[in-house]
């Protein structure tokens, strides 16, 4: 049977041999190993088409289904490389005691078919002792349990030949077809649907059940028809559990064997960390609460990591009460980043096989269990839009100008094959024999590369047009990059067009950096007089404009602009931040042509989401570049009855309570956390989709966490007046002055242009009311009412008061 992988055709084949395995020259790198009770064989790289053969006589296919039932596993990365896992107990292990177990491949690389194909032999002897009470296995296609087994003169059978019907056994010793003289396996029983299998039909099933010197064997395909799903510490769990019967004569003796592996609903992701949440107290595992944690390991690829490594690595391992918490950074060493292409966009996802290692003795039963899990996690894709950054120099003449273009960032897995241009389509051959000078960079860990190119301004494919009497000259590309990803030779395109505008004089420099609230954008025009007209966002620099966020040098000027203007664009909204763009361009004033183009991006940390202690929580959802069509106003939360206390056409304020409006809970250790999402109705979204060219999605989760169990103390002391004060009624009239300071310091005040000022609902207001022309110092300013109106009519409707009863 033949295997389609994502590295090429692989037909894996094996049976059991002898202990010592005859080496030929390796084909690149074969190294086998034994880690535990599992062996691990490395093949790196193999060739489009690979065998893997066991035995020197017949031929056995190892399919899918049968490496499922036979215990071996395997995984190829994008470069080729391979891995296959085999479980000691598989059915092709010589089987030495319960001691000693020995596994022999050999791996056939097809020629030219004119001669025989060159075959490489690997073999493997490992030593397992001793064994616990029970040992579970979960690897990425099975789940296997052995347990120890104590009965007496359990007849076995000789080693089936490996061609033959029963080829599948190997090594296992079947107690179903034992002689009458000894215990024989009779009955297997799946709980909790309480069917009866004898041992032909669990095998028939998919199932493997065996008998080895001292243990029974029992492994299931993950989903098979007897196992089921059972939610065990809030992680969904997989569970196998049997029974199984062994008679001779007057006696029956059971032997029960339960496996329990995780489901992928066991993980969780953010764009930065990958968590594992794997139960501490596996239920159907245990017949009391009463246990102690022996030991917990962590490892890659079946693999132990020592302290060092997994610090090294940024790898952690939390135990808590309920839970073994393993968190990984995305795109941390072990794992591997695979390219993907939907609707001809690029996305990765990034891969791992995290390993945990438990052991644990009851303290009723003095039972141990060895606890292993193979967890191969791979994350959703993740959009990585490719840029085309242009490092063309604009201080040079025509000459001896180029485009210096460069098209990234992409995993290994992507090539680049051609290049098309208005005129002719080139491969980087042919582009690179032109004087392109197309080069592959890599990143400095070897994980990432992008795609250089220079394109003299002369050459032909480069469209020029020149303004004679302004001393200007614009150059444009325009150019398709084809590209493919490998191994499954999935093509995808990229477009750019870039213009370059050289002047008869020096053309202005522009560079900028932010602070904590603002963008800082400085021109430098070179000790010439300036030429050119600012475009910021898409709003000119006029006088009113310069007179709020310029700053004037003697050849420069630097603009301060807040990163919440309106001038500039969301990109992205998170929990914690939100980055902002400021666009600016220097424009000729003459035909408005670009002289000099300058973007710049920065996250700037703002708390978004507040969480009060009343169980009261506030969102703030911006308006992002991505969905240009979203009305902020109608945005709801989970429940599409609420919606946002205030809103404009770039914001807008949520303000509610935890135990509404859609908010879920759930209880992680000893914290509630709540959590609700921002986003539009679905008839809403339905309707935006419809009235625009590309599908537009807006989502912004919000949390809160409070600690379950907490006790907070507050201490005050009193003391008593010896009078009460008091204020003499009085007549006359008072001259008075009421201000708003733009914040709590009372520093700064808004002016008259200011107004009307804008805040949202529930933010605090800081008035300053002044006593301005009274001359008696005994006089004093109590306020005791004071309210807001829409006019100058002091008892006009509606009023908003401010202070009440002083």
């Amino acid at each position: 049977m033949i295997i389609f992988l994502s590295s090429g055709l692989f037909c894996l084949l094996m049976a059991a041999v002898g202990i010592q395995a005859q080496q030929t020259p390796s084909i690149n790198d074969l190294n086998a190993e034994c880690l535990g009770n599992v062996i691990r064989l490395s093949v790196a790289p193999l060739f489009d088409e690979v065998d893997t053969v066991f035995n020197d006589t017949q031929i056995i296919n190892l399919t899918p289904g049968l490496a499922t039932q036979c215990g071996f596993s395997f995984k190829f990365d994008p470069m080729g490389n391979a891995m296959f896992f085999a479980s000691l107990q598989n059915c092709f292990s010589q089987n030495m005691d319960d001691k000693m177990f020995s596994l022999v491949m050999q791996f056939r690389l097809p020629g030219n078919h004119m001669t025989e194909d060159p075959v490489y032999r690997v073999g493997k002897t490992c030593s397992y002792t001793p064994w616990t009470s029970r040992e579970i296995l979960c690897d990425r296609n099975y789940m296997e349990v052995s347990v120890r087994r104590t009965l007496p003169d359990i007849q076995t059978i000789p080693k089936q030949p490996t061609g033959g019907p029963k080829a599948r056994s190997g090594n296992f010793r079947r107690g179903a077809e034992a002689v009458a003289s000894g215990y024989k396996m009779t009955a297997v029983v799946f709980s909790p649907s309480k069917n009866v299998m004898n041992v032909d039909e669990v095998q028939r099933k998919g199932y493997a059940i065996a008998n080895t010197l001292t243990r029974l064997v029992l492994r299931s395909p993950h989903n098979a028809e007897e196992t089921y799903l059972q939610n065990v510490a809030g992680v969904p769990m997989q569970v196998l559990s049997t029974s199984t019967f062994f008679e001779q004569k007057w006696l029956v003796t059971r032997v029960d064997a339960t496996a329990v592996c995780p489901t992928p609903e066991a993980v969780a992701f953010t764009p930065e960390v990958i968590t594992w949440y794997m139960p501490k107290h596996i239920d159907p595992l245990f017949s009391s609460d009463a246990f102690t944690m022996l030991e917990v390991y962590m490892g890659i690829d079946a693999k132990r990591l020592d302290t060092e490594e997994m610090a090294a690595r940024n790898y952690s391992v939390l135990v808590t009460e309920a839970h073994i918490i393993v968190e990984i950074p995305v795109g941390a060493v072990g794992g591997y980043f695979k390219s993907h292409i939907q609707d001809d966009q690029y996305f990765v996802t990034y891969t791992i096989e995290p390993m945990l290692e438990l052991l644990w003795i009851e303290e009723v039963a003095h039972e141990n269990t060895s606890y292993k899990v193979l967890f191969p996690i791979t994350t959703p894709p993740m959009a990585r839009p490719p840029q085309v950054r242009n490092y063309t120099p604009l201080d040079t003449v025509p000459e001896q100008a180029v485009f210096v273009l460069e098209l990234g960032t992409f995993n290994l897995d992507v090539e680049l094959l051609n290049i098309t241009f208005p005129t002719m389509v080139l491969t980087v051959a042919e582009c690179n024999a032109r004087g392109f000078n197309v080069q592959e960079q890599r990143s400095p860990d070897n994980t990432l590369k992008t795609f250089r190119m220079e394109v003299p301004f002369s050459d032909p494919v480069v469209f020029k047009e020149r303004r004679a009497e302004q001393g200007v000259t614009t150059f444009t590309l325009q150019l398709i990059y084809g590209l493919v990803i490998f191994p499954e030779y999935a093509p995808f395109s990229h477009s750019a067009v870039v213009d370059a505008v050289l002047l008869d004089i020096v053309p202005p420099s522009v560079t900028g950096y932010c602070d904590q609230e603002n963008f800082h954008i400085t021109v430098d025009y070179r000790n010439q007089e300036p030429f050119f007209v600012v475009l910021v966002g898409k709003r000119l620099l006029n006088h009113e404009f310069a007179q709020q966020y310029l700053t004037e040098g003697d050849t420069d000027f630097t603009i301060t602009l807040p990163f919440s203007s309106p001038d500039a664009v969301f990109e992205s909204v998170h929990s914690s931040a939100v980055r902002s763009r400021l666009d600016v361009a220097l424009l000729n004033p003459y035909n408005n042509m670009t002289i000099k183009y300058f973007s710049l991006a920065c996250s700037f940390l703002k708390t978004l989401t507040e969480c009060f202690s009343n169980g009261t929580m506030t969102a703030l959802a911006v308006k992002v570049e991505s969905a240009p069509g979203l009305n902020p106003g109608q945005l709801t939360l989970s429940d599409p009855a609420c919606g946002p206390t205030y809103s404009d056409d770039r914001f807008a304020y949520f303000h509610f309570t935890v135990n509404s409006c859609g908010t879920t809970r759930k209880f992680i250790n000893n914290v509630m956390l709540y959590e609700n999402e921002i986003s539009l109705p679905d008839e809403l979204e339905v309707k935006l989709n419809a009235t625009t060219s590309s599908e537009q999605e807006y989502q912004l989760k919000v949390s809160c966490s409070y600690v379950a169990n907490i006790t907070r103390t507050l201490a005050f002391l009193t003391r008593p007046r010896d009078n009460e004060p008091f204020a003499e009624t009085g007549t006359g009239r008072l001259m008075v002055r009421m201000r708003l300071a733009q914040d709590a310091s009372y520093n700064t005040f808004h002016q008259e242009e200011d107004y009307p000022v804008v805040r949202y609902l529930r933010q605090p207001l800081h008035f300053e009311v002044e006593l301005t022309t009274s001359s008696d110092p005994k006089v004093a300013l109590v306020l005791d009412h004071c309210w807001a109106t829409l006019n100058e009519d002091r008892d006009s409707r509606p009023r908003w008061n401010l202070i009440i009863n002083g």
